[in-house]
């Protein structure tokens, strides 16, 4: 198991604002994908993922990637070197980029020496921050649209199969997932594809043990506090039959609320500074682990 040490980090090293089993791969892909193509219906039993509202930071973070053209995608968000073998495609939440993300990004860049590439699946049409959480049916149900929509599970789960495919076509020789909330669905999806390399969900939505059974690679699991922790325990049980067991990463943030590594992240708070911190480096410290072999 990989380690649950802290990765130690300053605000001057990484410019830390205080912000606020036996299938044939086809058959197993038809599988992933019936089972989840019909999510336009979301039953979400995290009642926090449903209601935190976003965090719009007190200070501005200067990210240091750039925004520009990958594969398909007219926009996405890059960060790192592009020669060192190592990439990392980001899955961010509903609210799409949002600076507490992106710092992530630049982190996990510069710590891994990894490219990093968050592309933007919304196509520029996240769910608005100003109407979360959704307070009249009418909200509720475009929500609801928007899962079936656009947020759909089982077509981000193949986008990023086809980048993975890309980015290996362009020299990378592990490919790594990173995802929250519901980017922590995707990439955990994916993460059965044989697709990826690795993945890393940070409080992630919707869990399902039977994501799990599918799973053909390492993970990190993250959840806060408000991760339905009977069914994360259900995973686990299950992760640890695989025949990688040992590079699994496990830890529950216990002190956290859903949302705090991505947009929903309040940096001004330290315990919530600390903890971001820590699970970013401990993704760092799994990745490694996966890649070291």
């Amino acid at each position: 198991m990989a380690s649950n040490m802290p990765y130690q980090t300053t605000s001057t090293d990484y410019g830390i604002y205080k912000l606020g089993g036996g299938l044939t791969e086809h058959a197993t892909l038809t599988t992933i994908y019936s089972s989840i193509r019909d999510m336009a219906t979301i039953h979400n039993s995290n009642t926090a993922c449903c209601t935190i509202p976003t965090v719009v930071p007190k200070e501005q973070y200067k990210e240091k990637g750039e925004y520009k053209p990958y594969g398909p995608y007219k926009k996405a968000y890059i960060v790192g070197k592009p020669g060192t073998g190592k990439a990392i495609i980001g899955v961010y939440d509903i609210f799409g980029y949002w600076p507490q993300t992106l710092q992530g990004a630049d982190i996990l860049a510069e710590t891994l020496d990894a490219l990093v590439i968050y592309p933007d699946f919304f196509d520029g049409q996240p769910w608005d921050s100003n109407n979360f959480p959704p307070k009249t049916d009418e909200s509720k149900q475009k929500l609801q649209e928007f899962f079936g929509g656009i947020a759909n599970v089982a077509e981000r789960v193949k986008n990023v199969g086809e980048l993975a495919d890309q980015l290996r076509a362009d020299g990378a020789k592990f490919v790594g997932t990173i995802g929250f909330c519901w980017g922590g669905k995707v990439v955990i999806v994916a993460a059965g594809t044989g697709k990826t390399d690795a993945a890393v969900a940070i409080h992630p939505a919707f869990l399902d043990v039977k994501d799990a059974e599918n799973l053909k690679v390492p993970i990190g699991l993250f959840p806060s506090k408000d991760e339905p922790l009977d069914e994360y325990e259900k995973m686990i049980k299950s992760i640890s039959t695989k025949p990688f067991a040992s590079k699994n990463a496990y830890k529950v943030y216990s002190n956290m609320s859903h949302g705090w590594a991505a947009a929903r992240a309040d940096l001004d708070d330290p315990e919530n500074k600390k903890d971001y911190e820590d699970v970013y480096g401990t993704a760092v410290t799994f990745y490694k682990d996966v890649i070291n072999g």
